[in-house]
């Protein structure tokens, strides 16, 4: 499947994906000071009696999002992912324990956020959500996948976590084959015989890049856009594993206990293959450029082509 030349960024894709689900009356949307960056800005003015302005205070946002749950409604929270973080009990047990279908959005995830700088740039969010129970957690590619993703959630049961990115990235769907996206299976963009790049939100372009590298080195490569972490498609690895024999991880997220460890945890517990993480060293980042910080912090196409050699030496 190849990727048209423009696209948008994921963000874009949560806020038109909103829109598209107004028409149900018990969806209302909370925003933490910061729906013109998460883009929930676009529900709101059109419907600015289902959208409610909390604030800086997403503890708060997250306890009321809790109580509308409980009450009918379907709520979809937004703000930056990094922010998210400090609710995290009042997600844990306000939304979660109690199973409410609360719908988070966090914005601005990973070092592609720039020249923020490492307070910002939220490396871990992933990890932390996948640790709550019953949490479902999305990480889309580009703005038509978040769109759908989305949408999709409004007949999705219990708690969810979406992250999104701020910067525009190509488009790795178009408007047909997007609709054939489901929450909790990954999808197979290329398919090959060598090597899987299993990859999430903006990692997928440069997985794409990468396979296309590896191709011009003869060696043939599978990417799969790994957009739902939890729960993680174990059937489409189990795929790839019989395909490849053996496989890479790319997230703009710690490799620690994110798509990788996902990954990792599951051949733990199943027939095992060499499997390689491409992600963030645990360490925190820094302020820069987005393509200055995807060199910096080993997140490149060519970062992904020399774990793929390494995973492929190991078969």
């Amino acid at each position: 499947m190849s990727a048209p030349s423009s696209g948008g960024a994921s963000r874009d894709g949560y806020g038109n994906g909103l829109l598209r689900l107004a028409s149900d009356p018990r969806v209302v949307v909370l925003e933490a000071d910061l729906g013109k960056s998460t883009k929930s800005c676009h529900f709101r003015s059109k419907y600015p009696s289902r959208t409610f302005s909390m604030g800086i205070a997403e503890q708060n946002m997250m306890l009321v999002a809790a109580g509308m749950a409980s009450s009918g409604k379907i709520p979809f929270a937004s703000t930056f992912a990094i922010f998210t973080e400090r609710a995290f009990e009042q997600v844990r047990n306000g939304i979660a324990r109690p199973e409410l279908t609360v719908h988070i959005c966090g914005s601005h995830g990973g070092i592609h956020t720039g020249t923020d700088g490492s307070s910002a740039q939220s490396i871990e969010d992933l990890a932390i959500y996948r640790t709550i129970p019953g949490m479902t957690v999305i990480h889309p590619s580009d703005d038509l996948s978040a769109e759908e993703l989305t949408v999709q959630l409004l007949d999705y049961s219990g708690p969810s976590y979406m992250r999104t990115a701020r910067n525009k990235t190509p488009r790795i769907y178009n408007n047909n084959s997007v609709t054939g996206l489901t929450i909790g299976k990954g999808s197979l963009i290329m398919e090959g015989s060598d090597v899987c790049i299993i990859a999430c939100g903006v990692m997928v372009n440069e997985a794409i890049s990468a396979a296309k590298t590896l191709s011009s080195e003869g060696i043939s490569a599978s990417v799969v856009d790994m957009h739902t972490l939890k729960p993680l498609d174990t059937e489409l690895i189990d795929a790839c594993i019989n395909n490849c024999g053996c496989l890479v991880t790319a997230e703009d997220h710690s490799v620690i206990a994110g798509l990788g460890g996902a990954v990792a945890e599951y051949l733990s517990t199943t027939a095992s293959a060499p499997l390689e993480m491409v992600g963030v060293a645990d360490k925190f980042g820094q302020s820069g450029s987005s393509s200055e910080l995807m060199q910096a912090m080993g997140l490149t196409s060519n970062d992904i082509v020399a774990a793929a050699h390494r995973s492929i030496s190991r078969k």
